[in-house]
């Protein structure tokens, strides 16, 4: 990549359209690139890669850039001040009134910003983590400020951790076995999978070692009747069939018929064959009804304010708010209630979110148990030691709770109930 005001240019134009907050950061970067198809590989890669950097820190960088937060002062602020670089490498776009003030934005050491400043969050997130996590949120919303880690899943169907562990090793690919997940692989860096053998055979997918334990919560046995209620594009699907071994009824369950769409090539490359992609209209849809007391298991990764993945997700912190998660809680409920119906008696169900938030964990199933008396929960620790999966004793009470700065994964929170 050779770094030209051109390029520079480039980042700029998609850091605005970044900031408006109007779509998921992804989705626009992506529609970006196709507008922009003569931008290569290694460009694309620095302008997602400092834009995000600007998502992440973006209060703290607006902070060191005196009055002045234009995109392109938070472009050569995170440049200089985050990403290390010098003022030899940014002359080809800096101007001389500008070195100045990115000397003096660099020597900020921010002790007298305000404490949601230098965490870069919102002053409301700030709040509510403040109030659950204390003297840890300072720690949490630094980890939340770093780029995830690459993880992978085998698939037990295909082949061992071991055997792909040999593979990355001979293609010269640094990895190392996941910490919690038996399943799980994490990547030393971000190599572009898509053509690997091991992708296109179906022996990996690319899952937060996170979003693997899920799965072992939900434990589903072989034979079983079991439905992942909002599968989106099915990385927990594709784990829980497996762990069927492929036999059994597993209903993936989704409003969405485009995310569903993505779950099909996936399907295919696994090699499941139980895996059965219905899309409904809403959680009452009549398809859903029809299996009311007859599932062994039933999944609930319900649709939240996603704060638990910042790291990956770093816009989300400014595009959710106070109004859109209270929102979010009333649906939440209502899905998992209506999800409740179709376990049966000596069943389990499994509640989950990749938030942070109270709300939207203890609280929606404070809610739902205080509703339904005949489910009860479970504790998460022994389960997921049944399966396996040892080391992660719950902070607190029967659930687990997972976090970047203490488990080196996603933000998540599940729950796993029986119905007595």
């Amino acid at each position: 990549m050779k770094f030209t005001p051109a390029l520079f240019a480039h980042a700029e134009a998609a850091l605005a359209a970044l900031l408006r907050f109007e779509y998921p950061a992804d989705a626009v970067l992506s529609h970006y690139f196709r507008e922009h198809r003569q931008l290569g590989h290694a460009d694309r890669g620095f302008v997602a890669e400092t834009c995000f950097a600007v998502l992440r820190r973006l209060r703290s960088l607006s902070a060191r850039c005196d009055g002045d937060a234009s995109p392109r002062r938070l472009l050569l602020a995170a440049l200089f001040c985050l990403r290390g670089w010098n003022l030899r490498e940014l002359a080809p776009v800096t101007r001389e009134a500008e070195t100045a003030w990115l000397a003096a934005a660099k020597a900020a050491k921010g002790e007298e910003w305000p404490a949601a400043v230098r965490c870069d969050l919102p002053d409301w997130l700030y709040e509510r983590l403040q109030a659950q996590f204390g003297a840890d949120t300072e720690a949490l919303a630094m980890a939340l400020n770093r780029p995830a880690p690459l993880d992978l899943r085998v698939n037990p169907l295909q082949t061992t951790r071991e055997a792909v562990l040999a593979r990355l090793a001979a293609d010269d690919i640094a990895a190392e076995a996941c910490a919690y997940s038996p399943l799980g692989i994490r990547l030393e860096e971000k190599p572009a999978l898509a053509k690997h053998p091991l992708f296109v055979a179906g022996d990996i997918e690319v899952q937060d070692e996170g979003s693997q334990l899920l799965g072992f919560l939900v434990a589903p046995k072989r034979g079983e009747m079991v439905a992942d209620f909002c599968a989106g594009a099915g990385g927990k699907t594709l784990l829980l069939g497996a762990l069927m071994r492929s036999s059994g009824r597993l209903y993936a369950f989704d409003v969405a018929e485009k995310r569903l769409a993505n779950l099909k090539p996936r399907l295919a490359r696994s090699g499941l064959s139980n895996v059965h992609p219905v899309r409904i209209e809403s959680e009452s849809d009549a398809k859903v009804k029809r299996l009311a007391g007859k599932l062994d298991r039933v999944l609930v990764d319900a649709p939240c304010s996603g704060l638990g993945t910042l790291r990956r997700n770093p816009d989300l912190k400014w595009r959710q708010s106070p109004q859109s998660v209270a929102e979010l809680v009333a649906k939440q409920g209502a899905i998992l209630a209506a999800a409740a119906r179709l376990v049966k008696p000596g069943g389990r169900l499994v509640y989950a979110t990749c938030s942070l938030l109270a709300e939207e964990n203890d609280g929606v199933v404070q809610a739902f148990l205080a509703a339904h008396p005949d489910f009860v929960p479970l504790p998460a620790a022994e389960i997921l030691a049944k399966q396996g999966v040892a080391g992660i004793a719950p902070a607190a009470g029967e659930a687990l709770r997972l976090s970047p700065q203490a488990h080196g994964s996603d933000g998540f929170f599940a729950l796993a109930m029986e119905r007595r």
